[in-house]
C-alpha cells in the first residue's frame, strides 16, 4: 500500500492564513503590523527568486516588506552598517540576509551582526546555542527545521520515544532537526559521510529526515515498512522531456520509496513551502514580542 502524501504545500497555505488572521487582528487591535527585512547582496538568479517569493508572501498575509538589493562587490563594513540600520528600525521584526553571500564577505560576521530579537533565520550563534540545550528557549528556530517538525505535528506522526535518523550534519538544516527531534523526545542518529553500513542505519528510522544534497540516494530498501520520510533534498538532474531540460528531485527515490514508507513528503511541494511558512510564523512571533503581546 503507498505511503501517505505529506502535502506540504497545503499544510503551508493552512498555516499562512492562520498567520493571515492573526496579523490582521493585530492591525485591528493595536494599529500595527509586523515587519521583515529582506537583504539581497548580488544577482544571483535562485537568490533573487528565493527573495521575490519571500516578498510575495509576506503581501499575502499583510506582513510589511522591507527589501534592500545591493551590490555584489559592497564592502563588508556596508553591509554591516545595513544590517545595524535595519536593527535599530522599530517597523521591522525579522531581518533575512539571503544566502550565499559573496566569497569576499564574512558571512559568519553578519549573521552574528543580526539582532538577537530579529534572527527569523534562526542562525544568530545563541539561538543555536539555546536550541542545544535542554531547558532552555531559543528566540526563533532555523525554519527548514522548524518546517519538517510542523509537518510530522500536523499530521499526528507520534515522535517521542521513536527512532529517528537525520541523513546530513548541516548547520542549517541537519543539526538543528537533530536539535527539535531531541526536544520532542526522539531517540536520534546523525549520519554522515563517515557512517559505516549506511543503509542499515537508516533502515532503523521510525523518522527519517533526508538533508544530504544527493539526488535520490536513498532508496526503497533502505526504508523501514512504514516510516516517516522527509526529504528535505532538492536537486536538478538532466531530464530531455523537460523543456528546461531537467527536472526537481529530492534526497529520496520517490518512487520506491513511497512503496515501502508509512508517509512521505515529495519534490516538490513537500518541504519547501514549509521554508517559507516558517519564516512568516517567525515573523509574527517577532513582532508580539517587540509589541508585548502574548
Amino acid at each position: 500500500m503507498p505511503a501517505q502524501l505529506i502535502d506540504g504545500k497545503a499544510i503551508a497555505e493552512t498555516i499562512r492564513n492562520e498567520i493571515k488572521a492573526e496579523v490582521e487582528a493585530m492591525r485591528q487591535q493595536h494599529g500595527k503590523v509586523p515587519g521583515l527585512a529582506t537583504v539581497l547582496v548580488g544577482d544571483r538568479k535562485d537568490s533573487q527568486a528565493y527573495v521575490r517569493s519571500k516578498k510575495k508572501a509576506c503581501a499575502d498575509v499583510g506582513i510589511t516588506s522591507f527589501g534592500h538589493d545591493l551590490p555584489g562587490d559592497i564592502s563588508q563594513a556596508d553591509l554591516l552598517a545595513v544590517v545595524r540600520d535595519l536593527n535599530a528600525n522599530p517597523a521591522v521584526h525579522g531581518i533575512l540576509v539571503q544566502l550565499p553571500l559573496p566569497d569576499h564577505i564574512d558571512d559568519e560576521e553578519i549573521l552574528g551582526a543580526i539582532s538577537i530579537e530579529k534572527d527569523v533565520d534562526g542562525f544568530h550563534p545563541l539561538n543555536i546555542g539555546r536550541l542545544s540545550m535542554k531547558r532552555r528557549e531559543p528566540l526563533y528556530v532555523p525554519c527548514t527545521p522548524r518546517g519538517c517538525i510542523e509537518l510530522l505535528l500536523r499530521m499526528n506522526i507520534p515522535i517521542a520515544g521513536k527512532e529517528a535518523v537525520v541523513l546530513g550534519r548541516s548547520n542549517i538544516v541537519g543539526l538543528p532537526v537533530a536539535m527539535l527531534l531531541l526536544h520532542q523526545n526522539a531517540t536520534v542518529t546523525i549520519c554522515h559521510s563517515r557512517t559505516q553500513d549506511l543503509p542499515s542505519v537508516v533502515r532503523r528510522a521510525d523518522i527519517l529526515i533526508a538533508a544530504v544534497g544527493r539526488p535520490e540516494m536513498v532508496r526503497g530498501d533502505w526504508v523501514k515498512p512504514g516510516a516517516a520520510v522527509i526529504d528535505v533534498g532538492i536537486n536538478a538532474v538532466p531530464d530531455p522531456n523537460k523543456p528546461s531540460g531537467h527536472r526537481l528531485v529530492g534526497d529520496v527515490a520517490f518512487d520506491e520509496v513511497k512503496e515501502v514508507a508509512g508517509a512521505i513528503t515529495p519534490v516538490p511541494g513537500g518541504v519547501g513551502p514549509m521554508t517559507i511558512a516558517m519564516l512568516l510564523r517567525n515573523t509574527v512571533d517577532g513582532a508580539k514580542r517587540a509589541f508585548g503581546i502574548q
